[in-house]
């Protein structure tokens, strides 16, 4: 039993907006801001080397591999960076860099929207249901972060909503042969683990298992499915790259992506994110904010009594946010980000909770958290000015000066308006009501704050780099000290040695500019190179173990200067600190050094 598909014409219709929304969401003055330290310029500078360079297989930063993640996203950046005119059309690298992740969100909104439209699960609204479940992921305050950075989070995330989806598809709609369609799934499957590795596979398998456990169809699942020739299928899409680079790199790819960045992180806590057992559930909340008391409400109605092919969406989102929610709380190593593969589940248990009504309970309650953060943003002239941030002096009054948190308050009450006043035509339409003003959010209040953030931190780092560019003698070396910023190498296209504030830092500096090679900064003596340019932060310059250097200014922006040192007295200082047990560590294997 099934009920019939949206009208074509209807179906376009709502496809046509869930564009639109995607492209204010995702896409909407993507360029106009720098790349945001500290990770994204690594995954950029990786990619735009390989269009440079010809080299595909094995990203390559600052003069160093880079193990961390498959090559999919470096390639589809690299692609973009490939391109002609890149000083017209993409100035600060973002809009190569970033893309990719927002055209990831845009087609999993699609794909939400689509998936609904074909399918309803009720047969009230069924195309308002559809477009609020779109709606729903791409408003969710994770997927807005990470669908506009350059990272390869929502790339994966994206692939795996699409394996996911389409293996409901299969199931709630079987055919015959290849016709049928069991075999896209596995397909993208091996997309996503060129986008991140196994935990893809894993995450199938687990929701699989989970949904067809709970529709007690586990037989059914498996015939429509066939997951053996589909795992062979995601073999032939991604193990040969996985070959290729373990031919090439050996033993170094094999401990730090298998050793170090699957299963390590897994087992054992990486880089300080140890985080509580509960830490996701709180995630759970926060991601879906202000929905979250439908997304619970849609997840135990997903939880009851079993129902045809069909009809069972519900029941599979919430067997896919629960595989999300266990295995990512096993894990020893936890981030908000591991969250963002069950954001597009969030979306539509949301979205048919919604559709199904008849809990009045928690739609008002969602109007009262809607109500609760209007709230916050209308008091920010009370809190803001708590606010500490270095990095960024003059963040607070020009914050308050902009106003954009004001007007958020009040677009936030005018989502509580139109969600009491459409409430009488039915759940889908209501839960529009409300999302429509937090649509409008995101142009009007969060891109002028970030494009402001942005300034304050990143445009002094570009400046940096700009001097670096006009400043720098021929081999002379570059490093960074106290502040570590990725983009310093991605915007002044120079090795840059990082080190932190402490004095071993200082020590490591001296010894890595005498003894540490790699492509594009070799080592070298005072003698051959007599003297380093060095970027460093105020409150690093004002430690006693970097004063009395006698440096020589040659800029400043921001928090930032720009200093020439003379690396005889460089290397008196760290003698002298050596002296009093100070000792270098760079020697010491971290994998995840740049």
């Amino acid at each position: 039993m099934s009920l019939p598909p949206v009208a074509p014409v209807r179906r376009r219709q709502v496809l046509l907006l869930t564009a639109v929304a995607a492209a204010v969401l995702f896409v909407w003055r993507l360029g106009s801001t720098g790349l945001v330290d500290e990770t994204p310029p690594l995954f950029a500078a990786s990619a735009r080397a390989m269009a440079e360079t010809g080299d595909w297989l094995i990203p390559r930063v600052n003069g160093l591999p880079r193990y961390d993640k498959p090559p999919l996203i470096y390639w589809a950046m690299g692609l973009l960076y490939a391109l002609p005119g890149q000083d017209l059309w993409n100035p600060l690298g973002t809009w190569a860099a970033r893309l990719p992740s927002a055209l990831a969100c845009g087609a999993v909104m699609l794909g939400l929207a689509g998936t609904l439209l074909r399918w309803p699960q009720r047969p009230e609204r069924p195309a308002l249901a559809a477009l609020t479940a779109a709606l729903a992921y791409g408003l969710s305050p994770l997927v807005l972060l990470w669908g506009r950075i350059a990272v390869s989070d929502a790339l994966f995330s994206g692939l795996l909503a699409g394996s996911l989806l389409l293996a409901w598809q299969a199931y709630a709609a079987p055919g015959r042969g290849w016709r049928s369609g069991w075999w896209w799934p596995w397909l993208l499957q091996g997309l996503a683990v060129l986008a991140k590795g196994p935990v893809a596979v894993v995450l199938l398998g687990l929701t699989l298992l989970l949904f067809g456990c709970s529709q007690r169809d586990l037989g059914t699942l498996w015939r429509r499915l066939r997951p053996l020739p589909g795992l062979a299928i995601t073999a032939v899409v991604a193990l040969p790259w996985y070959g290729l680079a373990l031919l090439q790199e050996g033993e170094p790819f094999w401990r730090s992506f298998f050793g170090y960045h699957n299963l390590q992180r897994f087992t054992a806590v990486v880089n300080n994110h140890q985080q509580p057992w509960w830490f996701f559930a709180v995630v759970l909340v926060i991601a879906s904010l202000p929905l979250t008391p439908l997304l619970l409400l849609g997840l135990v109605q997903g939880l009851g009594q079993p129902v045809a092919p069909p009809l069972s969406l519900q029941r599979f989102a919430s067997c896919w946010l629960l595989a999300v929610l266990l295995f990512f709380t096993v894990a020893a190593t936890k981030l908000p980000s591991y969250w963002l593969p069950a954001t597009p589940a969030a979306g539509l248990l949301i979205a048919l909770a919604a559709q199904r009504g008849g809990q009045r309970w928690c739609w008002t309650l969602t109007l009262l958290l809607t109500a609760v953060l209007a709230a916050g943003w209308l008091a920010s002239p009370l809190w803001v000015p708590l606010i500490v941030a270095p990095e960024m002096p003059g963040l607070v009054p020009q914050l308050l000066a902009g106003r954009w948190l004001l007007l958020g308050g009040l677009l936030y009450g005018l989502a509580v308006v139109l969600g009491l006043g459409l409430g009488r035509y039915g759940g889908a339409a209501a839960l529009l009501g409300l999302q429509g003003p937090l649509l409008a959010f995101v142009p009007l209040v969060l891109q002028p704050a970030w494009e402001l953030g942005d300034r304050l931190r990143g445009h002094p780092v570009r400046e940096m780099a700009a001097a670096l560019v006009r400043q720098a003698r021929p081999a002379e070396p570059v490093a960074m000290v106290g502040m570590l910023k990725p983009s310093l190498h991605y915007y002044g296209r120079r090795v840059v040695i990082y080190e932190g504030a402490e004095p071993h830092n200082l020590v490591n500096l001296a010894d890595r500019l005498r003894g540490e090679s790699r492509p594009g900064q070799p080592a070298s003596s005072p003698e051959a190179q007599p003297t380093v340019l060095v970027v460093i932060d105020a409150g690093t310059a004002g430690l006693v173990h970097w004063q009395g250097l006698t440096p020589q200014p040659l800029g400043r922006s921001g928090i930032y200067g720009l200093w020439r040192l003379d690396r005889r007295q460089l290397e008196q200082r760290a003698a002298q600190l050596r002296r009093q047990g100070v000792a270098a560590d760079w020697r010491v294997p971290r994998p995840e050094r740049y």
